[in-house]
């Protein structure tokens, strides 16, 4: 099985713990119908456990675990397995949140798991200086976001933004680059999308919004228009 291949600009929504279950795999469909509107492609992360209902329900979604870890089969107890989540579904796996940060031998030995499942890795990087380094890791994707602003509703000044596309561009070119962290309104989209990087993404700005399904729309078709400007 080879990798799908994500279309440039891209979409991530991340609900985190915000949701899970039968509104997980709701929330899912309704983003895989805006995914289709509006010819945009867009991650959609969820717990473990839901993985496999949301595949089944959706059709345009990259399904994407929020966790795993680089273990082979076998004896580990409480490790999330890269087969078993191959297995339930999904396409990609973030990997090293600065809310599941990972050991940099632990990263490594992910990465190199998911390429040999053909799993796409999104890998986080809170620091110009950490962007670097992980980028010689070779991931599919990094998300370059200050921890101190995950949650916030505030995003990276635009500046930041230009700098972590640079570096991880100057370490491999091939790596898309997603520009996260207290995106919470269409502008926030907007001057992601213009400092260079290939995607951007929300969780809290999205979930805890008065109406998730309505700021999901916004940012998509936000998404969808600077494509198609672009082109």
């Amino acid at each position: 099985m080879s990798k799908r291949t994500l279309r440039t600009p891209f979409f991530s929504v991340n609900p985190k713990s915000y949701l899970f279950g039968e509104e997980a795999v709701q929330f899912a469909i309704a983003l895989d119908q805006l995914a289709e509107k509006y010819d945009v492609d867009v991650l959609f992360t969820c717990q473990h456990a839901d993985l496999y209902r949301v595949s089944q329900a959706v059709q345009h979604l990259f399904v994407t675990a929020q966790h795993m870890d680089g273990h082979q089969i076998g004896r580990g107890m409480g490790k999330i397995l890269p087969e078993s989540i191959l297995a339930a579904g999904a396409e990609a796996t973030f990997l090293n949140h600065a809310e599941h940060p990972m050991m940099v031998e632990d990263l490594v030995n992910a990465i190199k798991r998911a390429q040999a499942l053909r799993i796409l890795t999104i890998a986080c990087a809170n620091s110009i200086a950490e962007a670097q380094t992980i980028a010689t890791f070779a991931p599919d994707m990094m998300v370059c976001e200050p921890t101190e602003l995950i949650g916030t509703g505030k995003s990276s000044d635009v500046d930041y933004m230009k700098q972590t596309n640079e570096a991880v561009r100057q370490v491999n070119p091939d790596i898309l680059i997603l520009q996260g962290a207290g995106i919470s309104t269409v502008a926030d989209v907007e001057k992601a999308l213009k400092s260079g990087a290939d995607a951007t993404g929300g969780t809290s700005g999205i979930v805890a919004a008065e109406n998730p399904l309505k700021i999901a729309e916004e940012m998509i078709a936000t998404v969808a228009k600077y494509k198609k400007e672009a082109n």
